[in-house]
């Protein structure tokens, strides 16, 4: 990242040993620790004093009176960036991975056990989102008034495929305004894919009298809702349970807020579509994520392609303090290995 801070060689090697220290046991490190485990002939005195410095920067903290240091999120992003060294995994573990996934011939079998193998490989949370569809073209839309705020929505999609979908809207609707906002959508966009309709629609708005702009936002409120429930992705996970066994992520109020996060999908599908559209792998680590429920946790994601265009994003949940040198390796095969086979389906 830019906004690392710049530190010299000894205090790198320093932040490393430390930080490799606290992923293996997840105690803090002290300065006699640092000292014999660094390789480097300084006295706990001269370790005290980098530490010292380190937490100045912000990448080192000292929890309640305790005399080591944990790293911080900032202090692992340093180390994930510049210090980390990532190793392929050996032929015979990708070797146990293929054999995991090409007997399987049904796709969402394939899926659920990409899933699985993320979780047993690195004792974390395994996630695989479902594939995307390709472009969704507009046919034909119906709306049809229901009680209490809802409409049927009547969808035909791309090769005359009919979807039927009940949405919710913020007031009720009369026939006659349903009908308006079926017509100008089906007389505008007929034939146009559903994610491109949306802001056609707005900046027809910023054209048009104000007496049709009532029909023109009914048919982005509409639009809206019918492409977030044609196009939401899914997503498969494993191994939640697995998490409970890091001490850090023992406290059981923040163990019922992640889980409630994985249940209802919303956030977790927000940083998967950041990394949908992101180039290769993202690591997403503590309060980078934006969502509190992740607070103590890093997200390891990377896409996945059928047909050299990515569809589906898989990853890794686990604590901050994971072997991200393992991890990573891990979720970079397995992210290959599902789209190679999905693509041969």
């Amino acid at each position: 990242m830019t906004n690392d801070p710049i530190i010299n060689d000894r205090a790198q090697l320093l932040l490393k040993t430390l930080i490799e220290r606290y992923i293996q046991d997840g105690q803090p490190v002290g300065s006699r620790v640092l000292s014999r485990e660094s390789g480097m002939n300084l006295s706990p005195a001269t370790v005290r004093n980098v530490m010292a410095d380190l937490e100045d920067m912000g990448l080192v903290k000292a929890p309640h009176t305790s005399a080591g240091r944990v790293p911080t999120v900032r202090g692992y992003r340093l180390f994930v960036d510049n210090l980390l060294t990532v190793r392929p995994l050996r032929g015979s573990l990708i070797e146990q991975f293929r054999d995991e996934l090409y007997r399987i011939d049904d796709p969402e079998v394939l899926i659920d056990q990409a899933s699985n193998l993320l979780s047993s490989m690195t004792r974390m949370a395994g996630l695989v989102m479902l594939p995307r569809p390709g472009a969704v073209q507009l046919r034909h839309i119906e709306f049809l008034p229901l009680s209490a705020n809802r409409v049927l929505v009547i969808l035909v999609i791309n090769d005359q495929q009919v979807q039927n979908r009940i949405i919710h809207t913020d007031r009720s609707y009369t026939t006659s305004e349903l009908q308006q906002a079926a017509n100008y959508l089906n007389s505008e966009f007929a034939g146009h894919d559903l994610e491109g309709i949306r802001s056609q629609v707005l900046k027809h708005m910023e054209e048009i009298r104000d007496d049709m702009h009532q029909i023109m936002q009914l048919a982005v409120q509409m639009a809206d809702e019918v492409i977030q429930t044609s196009q939401s992705a899914d997503y498969v996970v494993h191994g939640e349970t697995n998490l409970m066994s890091y001490a850090e992520m023992g406290d059981m109020d923040r163990m019922r807020q992640l889980f409630e996060a994985l249940k209802t999908k919303q956030d977790i599908l927000h940083i998967l579509d950041k990394s949908i559209h992101a180039e290769g792998m993202q690591i997403f680590i503590g309060e980078e994520s934006g969502y509190a429920a992740f607070g103590e946790c890093s997200v390891v994601t990377s896409p996945y392609k059928m047909q050299d265009e990515v569809v589906g994003v898989l990853g890794v949940i686990g604590p901050t303090r994971m072997a991200y040198d393992q991890v990573i390796p891990v979720v970079d095969v397995t992210a290959k290995l599902l789209g190679s086979l999905l693509t041969s389906e």
